[in-house]
């Protein structure tokens, strides 16, 4: 009997040490679990721990958790609020509506029917509409003769996107106000160099307008464009060769003119549809019953009442 006594003893001790070594094993796990899990401060949980930093100087403070960036829902909700009270302050009916997040993969375009030209294939596309179900429209701006600084802060406070296609022989006695427009994210594409009307122009001719200007803008804004609207909105194969020839890879026109007072259709309805892009003139009151701002209001009332937000043209082309 007492020699199961002693075993059953001897049994306690084992089974004390072994607990002992258990909750030591499990300490050191926890221990390298919570290091795995801040990582020194900076790893995700379940990720492996990262080396323990040199012991011969002093750990580096350990940052929070970094805050996760907005959301576009939330980019959109605080723009809509700024968006309002800049509304009233240029005193605009309604406050813009606001567009859709870009697409990922820009859409397939293509040229608009009736508006093709003798092989072209491989050529840049001539269109008025974007494809898209989105309920946006694309507001671009032409030639540059007008430079109100008022239309700068503007569309800035209303966060209106809009593209300018310029003339280099309108805007060389001010290279700089568009400069500050494309500081504000506007792209600055191709109008020619000085507003002549293309088809009546040789290949050599239309070359130094259309590829003259990339250049120039270029040299002034330091990248090519790669978007072009011929003045007037005409054009032949040799246009869009030459076009092609310098950069361009697409040639969007219009589907709708704005004025102060107002619009113009190209459509039979005259109505606006999703994608279509708005043209409008860098124009003032010596050539308009009104300034740009007046436009910029006329404009912006017809969209948002139609229900349509106006998107970057160059997100999507």
């Amino acid at each position: 009997m007492q020699l199961v006594r002693q075993n059953e003893k001897s049994g306690v001790n084992r089974l004390r040490s072994g607990t002992v070594v258990l909750a030591a094993l499990l300490a050191a796990a926890v221990g390298s679990g919570c290091a795995a899990e801040t990582g020194g401060g900076t790893g995700a949980p379940g990720a492996p721990a990262k080396p323990a930093a040199d012991r011969s100087g002093d750990a580096s403070p350990q940052a929070g958790p970094a805050r996760p960036p907005d959301s576009y829902a939330e980019t959109v909700r605080k723009k809509q609020a700024a968006r309002a009270v800049a509304a009233k302050k240029w005193r605009l009916a309604k406050t813009p509506l606001a567009a859709p997040e870009p697409p990922r993969t820009k859409p397939r375009i293509t040229t608009r029917k009736g508006f093709e030209v003798r092989d072209d294939q491989g050529l840049p596309p001539v269109f008025t509409t974007v494809p898209t179900k989105e309920k946006i429209v694309f507001l671009t701006i032409d030639d540059g003769a007008e430079k109100d600084p008022e239309l700068l802060r503007m569309m800035s406070e209303l966060s209106i996107p809009y593209s300018a296609f310029v003339s280099d022989y309108v805007i060389n006695d001010d290279y700089g106000y568009f400069t500050k427009m494309q500081r504000r994210g506007v792209a600055i594409s191709n109008h020619t160099l000085n507003h002549r009307y293309l088809p009546g122009l040789s290949y050599a001719e239309q070359k130094r307008e259309i590829c003259g200007q990339q250049e120039k803008i270029l040299k002034r804004y330091g990248k090519r464009p790669t978007l072009f609207r011929p003045p007037y909105g005409n054009y032949n194969r040799d246009t869009l060769v030459v076009a092609k020839s310098c950069g361009i890879t697409a040639v969007p026109l219009w589907s709708a003119e704005a004025f102060p007072g107002r619009m113009e259709w190209r459509e039979w309805d005259q109505d606006l549809h999703p994608g279509d892009i708005v043209l409008t003139h860098f124009r003032g009151k010596e050539d308009w019953k009104g300034s740009m701002p007046d436009m910029i209001r006329h404009v912006m009332k017809t969209i948002t009442d139609k229900g349509y937000a106006v998107a970057k043209l160059e997100d999507y082309v």
